[in-house]
């Protein structure tokens, strides 16, 4: 993510690693390695455990099972690698840099968020809020997701270079961004509470916005997020039922846009290149570059938060495993 400070964990010796990764035995006799501290380029010969409210950092580490962040835990791994999935429960953190993990990533309700960086996973699913305070991100950024990406909640952002082998859909998260990445599969962006941005993007099958609150923009000079430029679409595009604005700059759309119910109607500029045609409401186009600029910066807000949870964990991980020595 442009801007945010890169936290390098320092590499440790095994001999640190073995003090740290303690090993306790299950209900069923199965050997479940337990995280409290630093570990570094060791094999984990079976599941890994964060305990709540720890936090473990790890550094060219390869875990051969399942990965479980236990409630209020942090996991911060770089140069891993994961043969299982990883399942990081509510209040949990997620962060994962040149990581390959073979199996799933599933936050739950109330989890505090994940971050993929230069990683490589299979499906990524962000369950629903429901009750919980917390509200849930994910980030991810120069990843390969082998799989779809299913999000319930919070922020969503897919960044600089990510690829999704199959789908991605997101349903009530308080925004659905897609920046410099390209999407396999469908695109569906529904009932998001301050709407969805996608510029330099490429989305091969049909795209779906709909129930949106807060806008959609497709391309650059909307109002929501700046961008440079707007994207291509392999399949019809449809933004309906949409309040705070809907804009379509630059793009290319090998299919046909839909545009209805949309209050205000949607702006679409004569820049796209849409081979279906348009059908719906549409005002007449027009450049708010001053709305553009004044709008939040939605990145670097999620990458504070992000690196905030990072830094601490990393921290935390640090003072544990000093104090085991």
């Amino acid at each position: 993510m442009p801007g945010r400070t890169v936290v390098k964990l320092a590499t440790v010796s095994a001999f640190v690693a073995a003090s740290v990764l303690a090993v306790a035995p299950t209900a069923h006799a199965d050997l479940v390695t337990h995280c409290i501290g630093t570990g570094g380029a060791v094999t984990v010969p079976n599941d890994l455990l964060v305990p709540a409210g720890q936090s473990c950092a790890l550094t060219g580490t390869t875990i051969t099972g399942n990965v479980t962040v236990a409630a209020g835990g942090n996991l911060v791994v770089a140069g891993g690698r994961v043969s299982g999935e990883i399942r990081v429960a509510a209040d949990g953190y997620l962060d994962a840099t040149e990581t390959t993990i073979g199996g799933q990533v599933v936050l739950a309700a109330g989890g505090y968020g994940v971050f993929l960086s230069d990683a490589r996973s299979g499906n990524v699913t962000v369950r629903p809020k429901g009750s919980a305070t917390i509200d849930s991100f994910l980030f991810v950024e120069e990843s390969t997701i082998v799989g779809t990406v299913n999000a319930g909640a919070g922020e969503v952002r897919l960044d600089r270079g990510t690829q999704v082998e199959r789908n991605v859909s997101s349903t009530g998260t308080y925004y659905t961004d897609v920046h410099d990445s390209f999407v396999d599969g469908t695109l569906s962006v529904l009932n998001s509470a301050t709407g969805s941005v996608v510029c330099g993007s490429a989305v091969r099958g049909q795209a779906t916005f709909a129930g949106n609150l807060g806008g959609v923009q497709l391309g650059p000079n909307g109002s929501l997020d700046s961008c440079a430029s707007g994207g291509y679409w392999g399949r019809d595009v449809s933004i309906t039922s949409t309040t705070g604005g809907v804009s379509v700059d630059d793009n290319i759309i090998d299919g046909q846009l839909t545009v209805t119910s949309n209050d205000p109607a949607a702006q679409v500029a004569a820049n796209n290149r849409i081979r279906g045609g348009v059908t719906g409401d549409q005002a007449a186009a027009t450049t708010n570059r001053a709305a553009r600029m004044a709008a939040p910066d939605r990145e670097d807000a999620g990458d504070q938060r992000a690196e905030t949870r990072r830094t601490s964990a990393v921290q935390e991980a640090t003072e544990a495993g000093a104090a085991r020595l």
